[in-house]
């Protein structure tokens, strides 16, 4: 009976010339370029330089490459060690195989070595991230869809996923597309990390916390439906066992952490100020700093200006007053001379007098 179902890609490689293009590293970079960049603008809104995050990121992604990679061979070394099996394989990280619990754990080591180097607290720079890891993770399990790998049992729904590779021990089938449950669960966890966040206010680690308990929970019901060989222990998957042991870390550490470091962190990244960003919120912020600077410039301005008015008002003032006190002091000089001349008359007149009487007594005699 025919029913609606996922198509599987003919091939997972283009040659261009020499040059092999595999859907299956395209997805891993370009979820690294989207983590990155949405790793970009959360630090920057946090109060971070811009480039902080990428700087950092080029210790974390060849780390955590690495570590995925080494988890996949140790956890499924049957698959490069046994007999009949080439063991360079290993190396051939093209193919598939990266175990998200060893990128995770190695590329917090590289994330520590960048943050030692910047400056920067790493439970800051991972809460920054930790939605944006989710979303490579949603991008890059579309990769196992090109190297038709990791699907789950048997299903005839309309969305099943149909597998038609018969290498490898695969057998052409209709499955459940487990890269894509894996997928819109990374996309979900995703929101409401940045829900949480919003909401909430969490730092110190506690959003990235956050996000890895959310995929462990989605990791552990999915991780039961697949059919891919793995080791078991105990009747589950090796990696259901993980995911319960990382969820419950996870949780503890948020309970931790609310309680013996409540809040969030004030400064993110020493020395960042408003002129280092790109932000259109810090540059409104600038241009704002900038006016209220011309308009104290200005004011102080006005009160020279006025000071100097002032000054200059009291400068005629005293000069008018100093005038006025010259010329009342002219006035009582001249009325003090004019005071002396008049004895003066009086004392010629008086002696004229006396002169004249000398003479008539003279010519008498």
């Amino acid at each position: 009976m025919e029913f609606a179902y996922i198509p599987s890609p003919s091939r997972g490689v283009l040659h261009l010339g020499p040059i092999p293009l595999r859907g299956y590293a395209f997805c891993i970079i370009i979820g690294v370029f989207v983590a990155v960049w949405l790793g970009n603008r959360r630090w920057i809104a946090r109060g971070g330089r811009p480039g902080t995050v990428a700087d950092i990121a080029v210790w974390a992604v060849p780390f955590g490459l690495v570590g995925g990679r080494l988890y996949h061979v140790i956890t499924d070394y049957q698959l490069y060690f046994s007999e009949g099996q080439d063991w360079v394989d290993a190396f051939k990280i093209w193919e598939g195989g990266l175990g998200i619990w060893g990128a995770i754990a190695f590329g917090a080591v590289g994330a520590w070595i960048g943050c030692r180097s910047r400056g920067v607290p790493l439970p800051a720079w991972a809460d920054a991230l930790a939605p944006g890891i989710a979303l490579a993770q949603a991008i890059g399990r579309w990769g196992n869809w090109f190297n038709q790998e990791l699907y789950g049992r048997e299903t005839d729904l309309p969305w099943a996923l149909h597998i038609t590779s018969s290498t490898d021990g695969r057998v052409p089938g209709y499955y459940h597309p487990t890269f894509l449950y894996e997928s819109l669960w990374c996309i979900g966890v995703a929101v409401l990390v940045i829900w949480a966040d919003r909401r909430f206010k969490l730092g110190h680690g506690r959003a990235f916390a956050l996000y890895v308990a959310a995929y462990c929970a989605g990791r552990f019901w999915i991780e039961a439906m697949r059919v891919d060989e793995a080791h078991h222990f105990l009747g589950m998957r090796l990696n259901e066992w993980t995911s319960i042991v990382v969820f419950l870390l996870a949780v503890l550490y948020i309970v931790l952490s609310a309680r013996f470091r409540p809040g969030r962190e004030e400064v993110v990244e020493p020395g960042a100020s408003d002129g280092d960003t790109d932000d259109d919120g810090a540059a409104v912020k600038l241009d704002k700093k900038s006016e209220d600077e011309d308009s104290e410039e200005k004011d102080s301005e006005t009160k020279v200006s006025e000071g100097k008015k002032s000054d200059a008002g009291k400068s005629e003032a005293k000069t008018s007053g100093a005038e006025k006190e010259t010329v009342k002091k002219d006035t009582a000089d001249s009325d003090s001379d004019s005071g002396s001349l008049e004895p003066e008359t009086d004392d010629s007149s008086s002696s004229v007098e006396v002169k004249d009487e000398e003479a008539e007594s003279a010519k008498k005699v």
